[in-house]
């Protein structure tokens, strides 16, 4: 199984607007509710690919308890793991404009993780770890949990031989990189923060040279960058698409962890991300994707190598 570690879950709203406009009142067309949390939707991603995926993380309060049954409702291919807290589960917003296909995203910080907390999560992921092929670490961390927590995480599966994929920011994302993940999947705003360079591609071997084995960079409408041991690689959609981009980024990273247990090539696998994450722009929640544009677009990747890499 693969194993996503959403340590600030979150329940997402999504409200659907006929048109977003300041300072008004707006009449609400549709309401969706959906556990998440970065690894949460990448969990649900994998499992619709056909991957079996156990989610943990932290869930807490009123929320968390709508969100495990939100969860539960979703059938197979997810399991659940997480960790209770006394802490309310954090929600986030999504308002839609239903003219524009624009969504303005609204995100709590998330609660206060104690001592006792954090070691109980602990010891759930060295269990975990053992049944696992693969684990992605997601997403901010809550108050009150290390801020090198991923660098702790990342050391403990290597030493249980089970290959990681980082997706953060900041300083966790900084002192995550040092453990030496097996992929880092940043966004092009995170790989500027990280490195001091809005070049993708020097800021992708700078990446690699702080310690990633793989980096594959999120480029939005443009595609996928991939600097890694094997060669340097584009990837990029035939055709910009409109619609929701919330949970893209999940989806490509729910393909680079696929490829990776599966041991697709790197060409290949960052042909999937991308195609997932332009059919995840199509559908109306995060965690979703549109089928129909998942098989249509796969096989049209325009993917590019570059030799002097």
């Amino acid at each position: 199984m693969i194993l996503t570690v959403t340590l600030n879950t979150a329940l997402d709203i999504t409200y659907q607007v006929p048109r977003l406009r300041a300072h008004t009142s707006h009449r609400v067309t549709e309401v969706t509710e959906r556990p998440g949390g970065k690894g949460l939707n990448v969990a649900r991603v994998l499992a619709a690919l056909g991957h079996p995926t156990v989610v943990t993380g932290f869930a807490g309060g009123v929320t968390g308890a709508v969100l495990r049954e939100r969860l539960a409702e979703l059938g197979g291919g997810v399991t659940d793991a997480l960790v209770p807290i006394a802490g309310a589960t954090r929600r986030t917003v999504g308002v839609v404009d239903s003219t524009s296909g624009d969504t303005t995203q609204l995100n709590e910080p998330g609660p206060l993780v104690t001592t006792p907390e954090w070691s109980a999560f602990l010891g759930a992921y060295a269990e975990l770890l053992r049944e696992a092929s693969a684990v992605a670490l997601c997403g901010s961390l809550p108050p009150g949990v290390p801020v090198g927590t991923y660098a702790q995480l990342i050391r403990e599966a290597h030493a249980a031989g089970v290959p990681t994929l980082l997706d953060t920011s900041g300083e966790p994302l900084r002192r995550g990189i040092a453990a030496r993940p097996d992929i880092v999947k940043p966004n092009a705003d995170e790989l500027a923060g990280l490195t001091g360079s809005t070049e993708p591609l020097r800021a992708a071997r700078d990446a690699r040279r702080r310690g990633a084995r793989a980096v594959a960079a999120s480029l939005g409408a443009e595609g996928m960058l991939a600097v890694t041991a094997e060669g340097t690689w584009r990837a990029a959609p035939p055709r910009r698409l409109a619609g929701n981009p919330t949970g893209a980024g999940d989806a490509a990273v729910a393909g680079l962890l696929s490829g990776l247990v599966e041991g697709v090539p790197w060409p290949d696998r960052l042909a999937r991300a991308v195609a997932l994450s332009a059919a995840a722009v199509r559908a109306p929640v995060a965690g979703e994707f549109d089928r129909g544009t998942y098989d249509e677009l796969r096989g049209r990747i325009e993917i590019t190598e570059d030799p002097a890499a």
